[in-house]
């Protein structure tokens, strides 16, 4: 009886607290507002799930090799070519360009790579259901790093034996392979590749296969650090004291992005991003195909030769993701995907082709909502005054903060 009477006025003491809490929020915010800046902060940031397609990806063996074929330009056709040309260490892993330079020219934006473990696609379009899979896009684009399996294998046989077979076993018998073979590429290599026996086309693309584990395995561990605007709710949470954090400005900028802006309705959690697609009206780039994003990527998604549900895959075929990929929608015409505003103040310029140079273009083309050059733009027009968009501008600036490679990897060390 006594504890009943004990555990009645503990629970209306926790009412109270909470009421009290309600009404007046921690220093002038709303509750629902505080809720929201907790959502956004690094606090309220997930661990890193699983990959089930990648049993290597949380190996730190797996994950040191990786860093090293993250790093080799002997991946390459030209041997100048590496993933960290176009994804810089010390430049939030983009390169500021309006489209990635390989060993020819892409016809998109470099996407920055930190956190994106937490993707359940890969690219602008979504094309690649895993950064495994994603990293391998790349080795085999002609205006990326442009080379071959046959080639990619040659260099781990050669140069990285030891670590590969600590890792993923002994390495197959290539010394008959050529040196340029693959189902892509010039007339040469394709010949040189459906000249090779079934078994030797197998040998070849599971070494690339793991290749591309390996350095999904680096890529995992590359994550944001904390930034201004995560230790100013980190204080606002704890009751300590926020004056001098941010300047006025900034925080106006910040009731702006949850509340009049309608930023978060897609740059939402600790990252800023939903992970979906969305048409919003950017310009086409002038001397580019027609790209039809989302619409094009979900159908590749599905047909990838290295998907989820593949025989180079893991998963043993625990591919929900895959299993709900919406395809022929015609919503999903130049919808792409949302990136994280983690850093964006460091990365102009924006959207998927670099058609926006500056945050405050960016900012500009929301607020006027101008209709899109193909399919149906989501926006509608803000009409946010001019001291209102500079507010939000110095926002985003709070956002910057140090990426980190978490482990005993670091070859490369990033800011």
């Amino acid at each position: 009886m006594c504890f009943h009477r004990l555990l009645i006025t503990v629970t209306a003491t926790l009412v109270s607290a909470i009421v009290a809490t309600a009404s007046s929020g921690l220093q002038g915010w709303s509750v629902a507002d505080v809720a929201m800046l907790q959502s956004l902060s690094l606090r309220d940031l997930e661990p890193l799930p699983p990959d089930p397609g990648n049993r290597v990806a949380d190996d730190a063996r797996a994950a040191a090799l990786g860093e090293r074929l993250f790093f080799d330009t002997r991946l390459s056709a030209n041997g100048r070519v590496a993933c960290g040309t176009c994804h810089l260490a010390d430049r939030d892993f983009q390169d500021g360009l309006p489209l990635g330079q390989g060993v020819g020219t892409t016809a998109k934006r470099t996407m920055p790579i930190a956190g994106m473990a937490r993707a359940p696609f890969l690219f602008w379009d979504g094309r690649k259901d895993s950064q495994w899979a994603q990293a391998l896009g790349p080795l085999e684009s002609a205006v990326e790093h442009g080379g071959t399996r046959a080639q990619y294998a040659r260099v781990v046989m050669e140069h990285y034996r030891a670590e590969y077979e600590a890792v993923f076993g002994a390495l197959p018998d290539l010394a008959a392979v050529p040196a340029a073979a693959g189902p892509s590429g010039d007339t040469a290599s394709v010949t040189a590749w459906n000249g090779l026996s079934v078994s030797q086309r197998r040998d070849v693309t599971r070494v690339f296969t793991n290749i591309g584990k390996a350095i999904a395995a680096y890529e995992r561990r590359l994550d944001v650090g904390p930034s201004r605007f995560d230790g100013f709710v980190d204080a606002l949470l704890t009751r300590r004291p926020t004056a001098g954090l941010l300047t006025s400005d900034e925080v106006a900028g910040l009731k702006l992005f949850i509340g009049k802006g309608h930023c978060t309705e897609c740059h939402n959690g600790p990252l800023f991003t939903n992970y979906e697609f969305h048409n919003t009206g950017v310009p086409a780039r002038t001397g580019l195909p027609v790209d039809g994003g989302r619409l094009a990527g979900a159908a590749a998604a599905l047909q990838d030769e290295f998907s989820c549900r593949s025989e180079w895959s893991d998963a043993a075929g625990r591919c929900p993701e895959l299993d709900y990929v919406i395809t022929g929608d015609r919503a999903q015409q130049r919808a792409y995907k949302v990136p994280s505003l983690r850093n964006v103040a460091e990365r102009p310029p924006y959207m998927h082709a670099g058609q926006l140079a500056t945050l405050a273009d960016v900012l500009d083309h929301y607020n006027r909502a101008p209709a899109a050059p193909l399919g149906h733009s989501e926006l509608h027009p803000l009409r946010l005054e001019t001291g209102e968009l500079r507010q939000l501008e110095r926002f985003l600036g709070t956002l910057t903060g140090p990426v980190r490679v978490s482990g005993a990897v670091g070859i490369r060390t990033p800011r």
